[in-house]
């Protein structure tokens, strides 16, 4: 325990802990398992999570923790719009600020707050052992600490440990009348499928994607239901709609909230390296999780999901791999390494799982 804070520990003492996750998705998502976990042991502390207001639904149901909405693109943009924002923090009464993020803006924040004389503890992102995991020659191919166990030890440098292995899971939550009239009543297996991901190194191609739903909408006892945003890929999976029986895309059709719950109730979910699976492992949801030039080894495995449940391109064939953090950087030759995860496979392992 960090000795100079072992005094807020104290089960007597409430003390009140401002935590920053701005963005991304997915980021934001691992951020809360670690909160759920952190509330049960310490219940007398109160939380603050800033981040932006559309996240605010992955945080409703967890006790003692509020959302204070970040305006990064209006009121608290530059300086002097997040010198305001620490302002208004400090007048919330925040006793401890947990830097989840570690990126300019936050960096500004902890400025400030240091002038008001309330401590900020950060995020070690292990940039150093990321370069070594992602770089060609000298590659260090090892398995880093997870995000989530780097957020848990924010909250230790503070003084307050936990242990992730704690962690219970949240209930189901409750599917809205307009869920209900969407999906129908059929007894299926619901199989959530997020097909996109910020690169195209990894995302499952389109083609090769084809052929999974294809052999899945055959599959009487299967309810395919298709994730993601933006226009473009909301027609994507529309045209999938279309073309296979069983398949029903949620894209537009329902809030945050309302996906939300609606991945609380799934079978097993199947998403890339990205945030989809994230929100499903907040609920002890199975995800098979699609890699293509990232690795899981750089942290950012889906909560408490097993081994066995990543999917990996051959890494004899491409050794490089990981060739970034983000799937934003890859050597030629690597763009369709994703390719060789095949149909297949992702059937197999998503029987394995609902059957």
């Amino acid at each position: 325990m960090n000795t100079k804070n072992q005094a807020w520990s104290s089960p007597q003492k409430s003390v009140h802990i401002l935590v920053i996750r701005l963005s991304a998705m997915g980021d934001v998502a691992m951020v809360v398992p670690v909160l759920q976990t952190l509330t049960a042991t310490y219940p007398q502390l109160k939380i603050t999570m800033l981040t932006r207001g559309f996240f605010k639904p992955m945080f409703q149901d967890i006790p003692n923790v509020s959302v204070y909405e970040a305006d990064v693109n209006g009121v608290h943009q530059g300086v002097l719009g997040l010198s305001r924002l620490a302002k208004d923090l400090r007048n919330e009464g925040i006793d401890a600020v947990a830097d989840l993020h570690n990126v300019l803006r936050s960096n500004v924040l902890k400025s400030v707050f240091y002038l008001f004389g309330i401590p900020v503890e950060q995020i070690n992102k292990g940039r150093k052992e990321k370069k070594a995991l992602t770089r060609e020659k000298d590659k260090v191919f090892k398995p880093l600490k997870s995000t989530h166990q780097r957020y848990a030890d924010v909250f230790e440098a503070l003084g307050y440990p936990i242990d992730l292995s704690s962690h219970q899971f949240p209930k189901k939550k409750q599917l809205s009348e307009n869920i209900k009239k969407l999906l129908g009543s059929e007894p299926k297996k619901w199989l959530g499928i997020a097909p996109f991901a910020q690169h195209d190194s990894k995302a499952y191609p389109i083609d090769l994607m084809d052929q999974v739903l294809k052999k899945l909408s055959k599959n009487e006892k299967i309810k395919l239901l298709l994730f993601g945003g933006g226009s473009k890929e909301k027609e994507q999976l529309e045209l999938w709609e279309r073309q296979f029986d069983g398949v029903l895309s949620v894209a537009g059709k329902l809030s945050f909230e309302e996906e939300l719950a609606l991945i609380s109730n799934l079978d097993a979910m199947v998403s890339m390296d990205s945030g989809n699976g994230h929100m499903a492992a907040m609920y002890g949801i199975p995800v098979i999780s699609i890699w293509g030039v990232t690795h899981p080894y750089a942290g950012f495995r889906p909560f408490n999901q097993p081994e066995g449940n990543s999917l990996l391109p051959d890494l004899e064939k491409y050794p490089k791999i990981p060739t970034s953090i983000y799937g934003n950087k890859y050597p030629e030759g690597y763009e369709n390494a994703i390719r060789e995860i095949s149909p297949e496979q992702i059937l197999g392992k998503i029987y394995e799982i609902l059957f």
